[in-house]
C-alpha cells in the first residue's frame, strides 16, 4: 500500500496564500509533505479520518486559517480539540484576523499558537518557514 506521507495540513481557501505558504515551506524541504485543504468541512473530514486507530496517521501540524468556507476555523479547532484522537494535534492559527476576540477564542479552544499573517512577502515567508521547521522538525509530538 502506498500511503501518502503528510506532515503538515494547510487549511487555507486563498490560492495566493497557499502558494506563498508552500513556497516558504520549501526552504526546509517541507512542501512535498503538505496536504492543502480549502474549507473547514474538508479539513475535518480529512483530519478526523486519519487520526484514528487504524487510520493513516495524524500530521505533525495543522496550519489553520480562521475565515474558511463551509465551517469556520474556530469550529474546526473546537472539533479537533473535542475529539479524543485529535485533541493533542498541534494546531497553529495562521490568519489575517488581528481581532482580539478571534485570538482569545482560539486560545480558549486550545490553539498552540496564533499568528497574524504578515503583509510583506519576505516576512510572511520567513514566519511560515520558521513555524514549519519548528513544529515538524524540532518539536516532539505527543503521538
Amino acid at each position: 500500500m502506498n500511503v501518502e506521507k503528510v506532515n503538515i495540513v494547510l487549511v487555507e481557501d486563498n490560492p495566493f496564500d497557499v502558494e506563498l505558504t508552500l513556497h516558504a515551506l520549501e526552504k526546509h524541504n517541507l512542501a512535498n509533505c503538505v496536504k492543502v485543504l480549502n474549507d473547514g468541512q474538508e479539513a475535518l473530514d480529512y483530519i478526523l479520518t486519519r487520526c484514528v486507530p487504524g487510520g493513516t496517521g495524524c500530521p505533525h501540524l495543522v496550519l489553520l486559517d480562521l475565515k474558511l468556507p463551509k465551517i469556520d476555523g474556530l469550529e474546526v479547532l473546537q472539533r479537533i480539540r473535542s475529539n479524543e484522537d485529535t485533541k493533542l494535534l498541534p494546531v497553529v492559527v495562521l490568519t489575517s484576523s488581528a481581532e482580539d476576540r478571534d485570538r482569545v477564542e482560539s486560545y480558549k479552544l486550545g490553539v498552540n499558537s496564533y499568528i497574524v499573517k504578515p503583509v510583506g512577502f519576505d516576512t510572511f515567508a520567513k514566519v511560515v518557514s520558521e513555524v514549519g521547521f519548528y513544529w515538524v522538525l524540532v518539536n516532539k509530538p505527543a503521538f
